[in-house]
Formats: structure tokens, sequence, C-alpha cells
């Protein structure tokens, strides 16, 4: 395992939504695809879908069998909070909304007490060794690693865009390695904007993720004038785009949380870090916008995380599986690291090691700058027009290319990608994903 950070400060550390599965007695594994399927905009793929919600229960259940510790009700059963898009309860938390720091820490354990594991923490990858017919291993600054089987597990991409929920170090490094080394990419234009990031602009605070659990349990979201404006429980496209709205209508931007009806307890470390910003969320309503959150697009891959390149697999945000069609249902995404993470250490115990090696690449990975961070949320953030995204096409991070020329081809509104030039769905596209090849081009195809 090659890590950038210690392995228990990955960004799924700050996950503060849960792990959707139907375990509820009046709940199926249907109703939570058709809750899927309603959320992704036309756009998920069916088979992944029903992978997803067959294999999450088991997952829940494996991760209680390895000692991690979810929230109970008073009868001592799984507690199962509700978010929205979902039309049951079916979300599995920890500690409230510190979901992701119990996993990540007791999975970091049990790597660490793994002797067959060897770690390499705070070593970066640079480049993958490829010769764009295979992969053959991974480069760090200091190691040249031969595998049979590489896989990808880099995270996501959303602290490219200026406004984010994300830490500094999600910035699409694995789909920028992929591409470089000879992979497809796929539905690159999709990127969540979460709807309740905290708006406080010029603080280090601003951005700050306010889980969308919160109005599960019923916070709500207030005009300028105090009155409540949305559906709290819609899908995260929907709830966005009410929110963008109300600010255009109110000469704002941001709108007002109203947590005062929860139980601080219920959340503690959301109302501790509001506290720490200075905000009383116990006696007042504390302003919020939306910001990049989450990309549905990545590294193309079939169902066991196989990608276009030989040698090469990919789980988690930095995959495409299309899943998460145009918009991720709250809480699929650590259901699909477990489900798609654990098909994939299968399918890549069976490659076969390669029997020579090709020499070494040139190219090696280079950081993106503030200045693209900036030009994503100006020129590709929550609302997109063809002449911002021309501009951004000559962005130097190839990424912030990718994303402006697959944005530019979907002519329509869908999901996360909402375009003031084709504010209209088109039902042409229903079901097409947008691929991203190495050489630049983008083409269409339809995923059973």
């Amino acid at each position: 395992m090659v890590s950038r950070t210690p392995l228990s400060q990955s960004a799924s550390f700050w996950a503060q939504g849960g792990l959707a599965a139907a375990l509820e007695s009046g709940d199926s594994p249907e109703q939570h695809a058709a809750d899927t399927i309603a959320a992704g905009r036309g756009l998920c793929r069916p088979s992944a879908v029903q992978v997803l919600v067959g294999e999450a229960p088991s997952a829940v259940r494996e991760l209680l069998e390895r000692g991690v510790a979810f929230d109970l009700d008073p009868d001592g059963e799984l507690a199962l909070g509700l978010e929205g898009g979902h039309t049951r309860r079916r979300i599995v938390h920890s500690g409230g909304s510190q979901t992701g720091a119990e996993i990540t820490s007791k999975l970091a354990e049990m790597v660490d007490a793994e002797p067959r594991i060897a770690a390499r923490e705070e070593a970066s990858a640079t480049a993958l060794w490829s010769d764009g017919e295979r992969c053959y291993g991974v480069l760090t600054g200091t190691e040249q690693i031969a595998a049979a089987t590489t896989v990808m597990a880099t995270g996501g991409a959303a602290a490219l865009w200026q406004r984010s929920t994300n830490p500094w170090g999600a910035i699409g490094a694995g789909p920028v390695l992929a591409s470089a080394a000879g992979a497809n990419l796929a539905d690159l234009e999709f990127c969540q904007f979460h709807p309740t990031a905290l708006a406080l602009s010029g603080t280090r605070y601003d951005g700050l993720l306010i889980t969308e659990a919160v109005r599960g349990e019923g916070a709500k979201l207030l005009d300028s004038s105090g009155q409540r404006f949305t559906d709290e429980l819609a899908p995260r496209d929907a709830v966005t785009a009410a929110i963008l709205d109300r600010m255009t209508a109110d000469g704002t931007d941001s709108v007002q949380l109203d947590l005062r009806e929860l139980d601080p307890d219920r959340f503690p470390n959301v109302f501790a870090s509001l506290s720490e910003a200075g905000l009383d969320p116990s006696s007042q309503p504390v302003p919020v916008a939306p910001a990049a959150h989450y990309m549905m697009g990545g590294i193309a891959v079939d169902l066991d995380g196989r990608s276009s390149l030989p040698g090469l697999f990919a789980v988690g945000e930095c995959s495409c599986t299309g899943l998460h069609g145009a918009n991720r249902l709250a809480s699929n995404s650590l259901s699909e690291c477990f489900v798609f993470g654990g098909r994939t250490a299968v399918a890549a115990q069976g490659e076969a090691p390669a029997t020579t090696r090709p020499p070494l690449p040139n190219w090696r990975f280079e950081s993106p700058t503030e200045a693209t961070r900036e030009a994503l949320w100006r020129l590709a953030g929550p609302l997109r027009h063809a002449d911002q995204l021309q501009e951004l096409r000559s962005d130097p991070y190839p990424l912030a290319q990718a994303i402006a020329h697959s944005a530019l081809e979907r002519r329509e509104s869908r999901g996360g990608h909402r375009r003031t030039d084709f504010p209209n769905l088109d039902h042409g596209l229903d079901g097409v994903h947008l691929v991203f090849a190495p050489d630049g081009r983008v083409h269409q195809e339809q995923w059973q």
C-alpha cells in the first residue's frame, strides 16, 4: 500500500455520512435500487446498482464482525438514519457524523496488524509503470514497485474546485495518473455540489461540510426572510438547485440552515465545529451555500474494478462504475467502497504477472495550482456555459482540461451538471456515458 498520508488520515476519515444498506424490515434492495436510480437522473448503470444494493447489507455485517462500532438504538439494534433521496431509513452511522473516522481508524489498525501488508505511508505515487498497453506497477518518489495488478484507491477530485468540502488532497490524482498511463476515464462532467457547506467567506471554515443527516433529523433550510423554501430531503442536485435559485432571487451569497430543534448530542462534531467557527447553532440558523463535494466520474471500470488498461484496477471515488449516474444518492459511496472493493480484490488476484517490463515512463505527476482551483469554480462550478468551458480547456492541469471537454460534450442539464445554455434534460442522452480516452477524444457509450 502506498499512501501519501498516514492510513488513518485519508480523506475518508472526514466522511460524515454513513453506509446505505437495506436493513430495515420494511425496506428492500429493490427499493434501495429505485431510490438510487431516481437520484441518478437516468444515468445509473443498472448492473452496478443491482450489485450495490444486493451486497451492501453483507458489507455492513462484515464491518460489524470486524469490530467497527456503529450507532445502536435503545433496543440494541442498528440505528438507521434518513438522508436526502432515500424513502426509507437505511443509513448506518457511527458517532452520529463520525463514520469515516471510526471506519478508517479501525481499518488502519487492521492493516498495521497484518504482516503480509507492506504500507508505504507518506509516500506519493508519481506515475504508473506503463507502456500504454499494460500497467506493470507504480512509481513513487523513491521506489519502483512492480506488480501483477495495481489497484487505485486515491479518492476524489472535489478539492479541484476552490469552494469545496474536501481536504486539499482530493485533487483527482488517480484519474490523472491512470489517463497518462493509457486508461479511459468517464462521467467527468458530473461533480456533485453539496447543498449545505458552511458559508463564511475569507475564513478557514468556509466550505465546512454540514452533513445531510441533520436534515434527515429535522434541520430546515430558510431564505432571507426566515421562510422554508424547499424539500430538504430531495436528492442533492435538487436541493442545490433550489438554493442557487433562492440566492439569486434574494440577492444573497447564502441561505440559512436551522438546526435549533436538533439535539447537539446527536451530532457532536457538527455542533462543535460550528461553535469553533464562532457560531451558535442552538440559538440561530447558520449560513450555508453549495460547494464541490463528490465526483461521480473517474477511471472507467467494470463491476470488478477492472479498467481499460490491463493490470490496472480502481475502486472508490477515483473510479467510475456508473453506479451514481448523474447524481450520487447520499451515503451510497462508502457502501460502494466495500462492495466493489471486495469484488476488485478477488478479481485482481486472477491477473498473471508480466514476464517482462518496459522502460520507466518519463512523465511524472504535478499537482494543480491555486489558479486551477479558482478556474474550476469560476468556469465549471454549479452553473456552466460553453464560453466558460472553452476557456477551461486551456488549463495546465490535465483533469481540468478533461472535465471541460466532457462538460462541453454534454449539451444538457442533468444531475450535478447544469448548463445555462442548455437548461433542459435531453432524454436522447439517457443512459449515455461520455468516455474520455487517453488521446483526449470523447466518445459515447451505453453501459448495461
